[in-house]
């Protein structure tokens, strides 16, 4: 495991509020030189601590206006029934995230779709029409309080 320290953890907070910041940016920032702050982040990179650079799209800008929260539980809690679900899952495109939980519920999915009817879609194709799915409850996000990708270091 790669050993993060304070210059490293200076490098990930600032590449969190921006990762489009260049290493003459950082390096003015934290006091490093311009290649040390680029050997620092190719190692970072190559050590799957930055695991991806990306955009996030504010869903509601492409047409994505509902978000849902959906329960599941599994009739079948053995490996090939969470396998399988978690495959289906990955194939989806409806689902931004899923988690497998420890709890009531073997499954939590972040659901985003266009609409009601599209998520009735969603549901009947997923969900309703899962053998081995015994039961899900779904939550309609009414307003969005906090969503943050940085961890903080």
């Amino acid at each position: 495991m790669h050993q993060i320290d304070k210059f490293d953890k200076e490098i990930l907070n600032l590449l969190q509020k921006n990762n489009k910041l260049t290493s003459l940016e950082i390096s003015f920032e934290i006091g490093l030189s311009q290649s040390a702050v680029q050997r620092r982040i190719t190692k970072l990179r190559k050590n799957n601590v930055i695991k991806a650079d990306v955009s996030i799209i504010r869903p509601e800008s492409v047409g994505l206006e509902i978000t849902c929260i959906v329960d599941v539980i599994l009739y079948e809690g053995n490996t090939k029934a969470i396998e399988d679900f978690k495959t289906t899952m990955r194939k989806c495109n409806e689902v931004v995230q899923c988690y497998y939980v420890t709890g009531t519920y073997d499954f939590v999915l972040i659901v985003q779709t266009k609409n009601m009817a599209h998520f009735e879609k969603f549901q009947k194709s997923y969900l309703m029409d899962n053998s081995n799915l015994k039961h899900f409850y779904t939550h309609v996000v009414m307003d969005k309080i906090k969503m943050d990708y940085k961890i903080n270091l």
